[in-house]
């Protein structure tokens, strides 16, 4: 890890963060990433009303209206706090990194020109990767029916139709990742028959990154306790009335995790049981590679400021 940082309250954060303003930029990006259930956004909270801050969310699917209770967006913990990308495109979209970017830029703007402190919270590490270190294969356009056509094929499927093609030279390709393989495998046919799009908007953000890493067995209580929660607060109840207002059970099962194990519940294709026992088993594994991709940025050259005895 780049650097352990023995931060152990929200008020040792703030200091640390104060004495990096004082010989950083005076428009610094304050990115807080974290596994899921790490405390990201009440953490972000804290520091938005030390710091005279506004959030703006780095999460894929909290941007999705109506996915309130699998996302666990619980806004009323923002409290006063302004913050950005939550809630701001149907469930029927996609989303995308580039879209994200171009509105990531927008409410950074936004923030800054009113002279408060930008905080972008999230743990959807792509989305942060892209924003400071540009992409170029994240300019070619999706098509929303080849993902939906793939969605069906299993992980290994994927990768023997992947590996079946020519893998342009320097294409980092996620094998874990059900989903990036079906971008990936859509990114390497579009380059068969057209070039790879130049994006002139390279834009610069001067950052700081500090990541919440909670020792292995606090992270998983967290996520056991926040799951049966979630089930309390009406998760089956919240993926019904999804499908009531239109959403189909392959859009849900695309959203994944808790909205892909619900379906198949919903499916009759797993009892509730089998569907609290399989969604907690991918909920760890997901925390799991979201600290694998953290590592990977560090890898590429982004420094993170590591937290592991936050309270």
């Amino acid at each position: 890890m780049d650097k352990i940082c023995d931060l152990k309250t929200t008020q040792d954060i703030v200091k640390y963060i104060n004495r990096a303003k004082e010989t950083l930029s005076p428009d610094l990006l304050l990115i807080l990433i974290g596994p899921t259930a790490s405390g990201k956004t009440k953490l972000a909270v804290e520091l938005a009303k030390a710091l005279d801050g506004e959030i703006i969310s780095a999460d894929s699917r909290q941007v999705y209206q109506g996915l309130d209770i699998g996302t666990g967006k619980d806004l009323k913990e923002y409290d006063e706090i302004p913050y950005y990308l939550i809630d701001i495109v149907p469930p029927t979209a996609q989303y995308s990194v580039k879209e994200f970017v171009k509105d990531f830029d927008t409410a950074y703007q936004n923030i800054i020109a009113r002279g408060k402190f930008p905080i972008l919270c999230g743990g959807t590490g792509s989305y942060v990767q892209t924003l400071l270190q540009p992409q170029p294969y994240s300019s070619i356009p999706k098509d929303d029916t080849f993902h939906v056509e793939h969605a069906a094929f299993t992980k290994a499927e994927l990768i023997d139709k992947i590996k079946a093609e020519e893998i342009p030279s320097g294409f980092q390709i996620d094998w874990d990742s059900h989903k990036r393989l079906i971008r990936a495998l859509e990114i390497i046919r579009y380059l068969k028959t057209n070039e790879l799009p130049i994006d002139s908007a390279n834009k610069q953000y001067p950052y700081l990154i500090i990541a919440l890493n909670p020792p292995l067995e606090t992270r998983r209580s967290r996520i056991d306790k926040r799951l049966s929660t979630r089930m309390e607060e009406g998760l089956i109840s919240e993926v019904q009335g999804l499908l009531e207002s239109g959403l189909s059970h392959d859009q849900l099962q695309w959203l994944g995790l808790e909205y892909k194990f619900a379906s198949y519940y919903l499916l009759g294709k797993l009892t509730l049981e089998e569907f609290h026992d399989k969604l907690r088993t991918e909920i760890h594994r997901f925390a799991k590679r979201q600290m694998t991709y953290f590592r990977k940025m560090e890898k590429d050259g982004l420094a993170i400021h590591w937290v592991v005895n936050y309270r």
